[in-house]
């Protein structure tokens, strides 16, 4: 089968859900079971699982080490990877594993602890990134967190499970005038 192929049809597979399973460490995903839903997510002749998606919600990680051999050790394709769940966890920071998911377009990291707003600008570089969840991190109590979101995720159309309109996007540009200072370029005289 090829790339293309496989592409639109493992986005109609469920996900390979490992939420509520009490996980503390990535390494785990190895070893324990991941839950059966509806319908049975397909497998390689490899045995790895077929899907683009990944429920670790409702778990108690607080990193993300060794995400990336799990994750190969789990998928057939994990650079196509498109939609990670990782909601309710015990999560301090966005780990620069996720970004190394360019196919990802739908992050859930609502009700984790993310302390930074600035942790935002490490998904700048998903280009495919449509959905983005983190309400119920303490980064949500900053002033203007929503509107910074927007302005450094210009391509997400929805945010916190609401969509983004037009008027949130000039909101935001509106925001960005007031609130963040542009860079000074310097520049440098020839000392003759």
């Amino acid at each position: 089968m090829n790339k293309r192929n496989y592409m639109n049809t493992s986005v109609q597979e469920p996900p390979l859900d490992y939420s509520f399973r009490s996980i503390h460490v990535t390494q785990d995903l190895l070893s324990e079971e991941p839950r059966t839903g509806l319908r049975p997510v397909r497998h390689a002749k490899s045995g790895k699982s077929m899907t683009q998606s990944l429920r670790l919600n409702n778990n108690v990680l607080t990193d993300l080490r060794d995400f990336n051999h799990a994750v190969s050790q789990l998928l057939e394709h994990p650079e196509n990877l498109a939609w990670i769940d990782l909601s309710f966890n015990d999560l301090t920071s966005i780990d620069p594993v996720l970004t190394t998911f360019f196919n990802l377009s739908v992050l859930y990291l609502h009700g984790n602890s993310i302390q930074r707003l600035g942790e935002v600008n490490k998904l700048a570089v998903l280009p495919r990134l449509r959905s983005l969840t983190l309400h119920g991190n303490p980064i949500e109590e900053e002033k203007g967190y929503r509107q910074y979101v927007l302005c450094t995720l210009p391509r997400i159309t929805t945010f916190d499970f609401s969509g983004v309109t037009k008027a949130d996007r000039t909101t935001a540009e509106v925001w960005k005038r007031m609130n963040i200072k542009p860079k000074k370029v310097r520049i440098k005289h020839n000392a003759f």
